[in-house]
């Protein structure tokens, strides 16, 4: 059985074709963890791409990370629904813009391609950024005025796209407004200086993690028989263990870890794509 957004996974383990029937809500399957980014390379990397005229941001670069990260593990871009494993067909990313002072933040997403380097992922963020700061500028602004505009409307509005949604009968343009059908949501608190979160993962929808940036912040490590403070960026990460394993999943962070830790290894496409569908 196909959705608009992706395909029946049938490969997985037998135990992840039982826990979607244990634990049918996404909100049921939350794994939280703190994952600390190496502040240092990634500000020398983003002052050393701005000399050479290339503005880049810690977002972009985190971005592009879980874009690699994604190409080598795919399982990251499955997605659970009516109990049903699926493997998304697309790689989309929801986040927030900040409009001008005064004025409601726009969610909408970006759609990458698993080849994207991280100037391919910088000039679509740009792109977004700067469209979606005007107003009523995205899709998504658009289908929550409907919904909004007849509040009697709401309740019986949602139940009908909830139960569309789990029996794959979700028209796409729906799909392509909602927030809550992506990938990932990536959320970046320190614009706003607040420490990371641990967000929770929607039941409605298709979104396999959330990943809140924080402040950056002083942590004690040992080295060289002696304890050291390192400026590092925590992420808050909630996952749906539902996709995948403890062990997988601790794969695909360190696999961020060591993107981030050498940036410069995000310029090239990767050589090798995994897919599932």
């Amino acid at each position: 059985m196909s959705r608009k957004d992706g395909k029946r996974f049938k490969g997985a383990d037998m135990m992840y074709t039982i826990v979607p029937y244990i634990m049918p809500k996404r909100s049921d399957a939350c794994n939280s963890i703190t994952v600390h980014i190496p502040y240092a390379p990634m500000h020398d990397y983003i002052v050393k791409k701005r000399a050479e005229g290339v503005n880049l941001s810690h977002l972009s670069l985190i971005i592009a990370a879980y874009v690699r990260t994604v190409a080598k593990y795919p399982a990251l871009n499955r997605f659970v629904v009516n109990k049903k494993i699926y493997s998304r067909n697309e790689l989309v990313v929801a986040m927030v813009v900040m409009r001008a002072a005064g004025a409601e933040g726009s969610m909408g997403k970006l759609n990458f391609e698993l080849t994207d380097t991280i100037f391919d992922v910088n000039e679509k963020m740009n792109k977004y950024i700067n469209e979606n700061r005007k107003e009523d500028s995205n899709d998504t602004d658009a289908i929550m005025k409907k919904l909004t505009k007849f509040m009697f409307l709401l309740g019986p509005a949602v139940s009908i796209l909830k139960w569309a949604d789990k029996h794959g009968l979700l028209p796409k343009a729906i799909i392509n407004a909602s927030p809550f059908h992506a990938s990932m949501v990536i959320t970046n608190l320190a614009s706003i200086r607040t420490n990371h979160i641990y967000h929770h993962i929607y039941d409605f929808g298709t979104v396999g993690q959330i990943v809140a940036m924080g402040n950056s912040e002083m942590k004690p490590s040992y080295k060289d028989g002696e304890v050291v403070l390192t400026r590092q960026m925590p992420l808050g990460i909630v996952t749906d263990e539902r996709i995948a394993s403890g062990e997988y999943y601790a794969k695909c962070f360190h696999e961020i870890e060591r993107l981030l830790a050498h940036p410069e290894l995000l310029e090239e496409a990767p050589l090798e794509v995994n897919t599932d569908f």
